[in-house]
């Protein structure tokens, strides 16, 4: 499960501690929500059914595929299950072999979502074996499903823009910057990068 909302006042706390940008963030915009998921292989697979699509095309692509493959959409179904099947249900054939590699990694017992190792790094090394998983997507499990405090997705726009903002710099900081500025906000990265995504979307007067 994600970072809980006590996890993420104490990280957010502890920025503002170090960083005079975050706590006037945080009188303009207040602690952010909890974002949880589910940890295991059905979060994954609805992680890659989402790329590239709406929340609501997302929803109907899920609903029909868990009509045609029952609850979950179980590894073995979706192994056993037609390109024509999963085309029917709204997966591009691209996303069929990116949904085909996560079952076979797991079903073969290749990919064992329950011990991924307790190291950040090595961790996304193993959720990126999957076909249509990048590093973003490793990083947003670990950090929702995981509430691994000290994942930092530098890779983010949206983080970029809001470190930007908080920090009053004059332009979006690039990757390496945004990894390279985070360095002195460990071990709570990950409550950096929820309350940058909450200040992001929340408007500001």
């Amino acid at each position: 499960m994600g970072l809980s909302s006590d996890q993420l006042r104490r990280g957010v706390d502890h920025l503002c501690a170090v960083e005079p940008g975050f706590q006037s963030a945080l009188e303009r915009v207040g602690y952010p929500e909890p974002r949880i998921r589910e940890r295991g292989y059905a979060t994954l697979l609805r992680t890659i059914v989402g790329q590239q699509v709406s929340v609501s095309a997302a929803a109907s692509v899920w609903r029909k595929l868990e009509a045609e493959l029952g609850e979950g959409c179980p590894p073995g179904a979706v192994l056993a299950a037609s390109p024509e099947a999963l085309r029917a249900c709204g997966l591009s054939r691209q996303k069929s072999g990116y949904a085909a590699s996560l079952a076979e990694l797991v079903a073969s017992g290749a990919l064992d979502l329950d011990v991924l190792p307790g190291d950040d790094e090595t961790a996304i090394a193993e959720l990126v074996r999957i076909k249509g998983i990048g590093r973003w997507s490793a990083e947003i499990y670990l950090l929702f499903a995981e509430g691994r405090t000290d994942v930092w997705p530098a890779g983010d726009l949206a983080v970029q823009i809001e470190v930007g903002r908080i920090l009053g710099l004059t332009d979006r900081p690039s990757e390496k910057l945004t990894r390279d500025i985070a360095e002195a906000w460990r071990p709570h990265r990950g409550a950096a990068a929820i309350f940058a995504w909450h200040h992001y979307n929340t408007p500001v007067l």
